[in-house]
């Protein structure tokens, strides 16, 4: 059940001009559903990608790559995005799927195979059933309209119980702006990118370099700043599309008055999608935010925000509602910093002021913490004292509902 999360109302998912998508029903997963996904970009749309860092990546990352090129971003005119199969762990079988697959829809919409990019997300070390794909491709096409965010948010749908979408409208320059977006993702999920897929498009015209620096920030501060259950998938994509549509000036300089106002609404639209995916986490009944303040370095502060939001005794104390809150302090201590001072270290549930000292907080009662703990949605604060630098990361409780989902995934 997911946390404090309803299906996106389709009338707020803005349209992004130079955008259509249409969605099929290609059976690669199950019968009766939408599995298939098509993107199409008007001509002069630039792509940028952030890819998972798991070394097992799968083929269509690896082939989204390639098309990419080193710089992670250029001209693109289709995405294909399968569900039910991840096709990873696949070999060279793979691969040859996943280039037919860019090769059929190349060859249906009239553009260069290297501008399309393919997606898989599903059961590792299965065949992707490249027969089907190509299958459901004209149907898709068919369907291809401008308004069609929210019925691709239900198509790139696996273990997810609500579908992920976003969309915000800003003024640059005086000419209006669109972002919307959608993902994908439930389990599978942590730093690094996860069993996430995430497609956002926006019609500011944006040069490729800009772009591309633009998808790895917005990256950093939305997608990789959750955690379900600290598997870090094979498959786990960011897309990034401008189409330029919007008239206004070319965006060439990262540090422009406009590349800002892009990046926060690039930024609030990601961070609104992935918070989604830990609200709708395998099995979540609670929305953690862990706030690591008083660090020397970002990284550490991360490096603390990430031993607590990973730790199974944390998340299932969470999930009692049992304020067995030593745990927490236990995953600080773990976490890696060798010359922390714990005499420094505070913590706090919500309001309540849990430890300061290296101990217990002389005015905390277990009946207040046992009140944050249940709530549906709960703020972990930790202050280190050893600097100004901090981090956030949001997690979710781990349930007997996760252990079911997932032991039962396949069947």
């Amino acid at each position: 059940m997911a946390v404090n999360l309803l299906p996106p109302d389709p009338a707020a998912l803005h349209v992004v001009p130079g955008v259509r998508i249409g969605v099929s029903q290609a059976g690669i997963r199950k019968a009766g559903r939408t599995d298939l996904t098509l993107f199409l970009f008007d001509a002069g749309t630039q792509v940028a990608g952030v890819f998972t860092r798991n070394r097992f990546c799968a083929a269509p990352v690896q082939v989204c790559r390639e098309h990419l090129g080193p710089a992670q971003c250029g001209p693109v005119r289709a995405l294909v995005v399968n569900t039910g199969c991840a096709n990873a762990g696949t070999g060279a079988p793979g691969l040859l799927a996943a280039r037919q697959s860019c090769a059929a829809v190349a060859a249906l919409v009239g553009v260069p195979a290297q501008e399309v990019l393919p997606f898989s997300t599903g059961v590792i070390l299965e065949p992707l059933a490249v027969d089907k794909l190509v299958g459901g491709l004209p149907a898709a096409l068919a369907d291809a309209r401008a308004n069609a965010w929210a019925d691709a948010a239900v198509a790139i749908m696996t273990t997810d119980t609500v579908p992920k979408a976003a969309s915000a409208r800003i003024v640059i320059d005086g000419v209006p702006v669109t972002v919307t977006g959608i993902a994908k993702g439930a389990g599978m999920i942590r730093p690094n990118m996860a069993t996430m897929l995430g497609f956002i498009a926006t019609d500011a015209p944006v040069d490729a370099a800009v772009l591309a620096q633009l998808a790895r920030e917005v990256a950093d501060a939305s997608f990789n700043c959750i955690t379900v259950d600290g598997d870090t998938s094979t498959n786990d994509s960011l897309i990034v599309a401008a189409t330029g549509r919007a008239a206004l000036a070319v965006i060439s300089a990262v540090a422009s008055p406009q590349a800002q106002l892009l990046r926060q609404a690039l930024t609030a639209v990601a961070l609104e999608l992935a918070q989604a995916i830990v609200r709708d986490g395998e099995g979540a009944t609670k929305f953690i935010t862990v706030a690591v303040q008083g660090a020397k370095t970002r990284d550490e502060a991360r490096l603390v925000a990430y031993a607590v939001a990973h730790s199974p005794l944390v998340k299932t104390a969470f999930f009692a509602s049992d304020p067995n809150l030593g745990r927490i302090l236990a995953a600080v201590g773990y976490a890696g910093i060798e010359d922390l001072d714990v005499g420094g270290v505070d913590l706090y549930l919500d309001e309540v002021h849990v430890a300061t000292l290296g101990g217990r907080h002389p005015q905390y009662q277990e009946a207040d913490g046992k009140r944050v703990m249940a709530k549906p949605e709960i703020g972990v604060r930790i202050v280190l004292g050893r600097g100004d630098a901090h981090a956030t990361v949001w997690t979710c409780d781990l349930s007997h509902e996760y252990v079911s989902i997932n032991a039962d995934y396949r069947s």
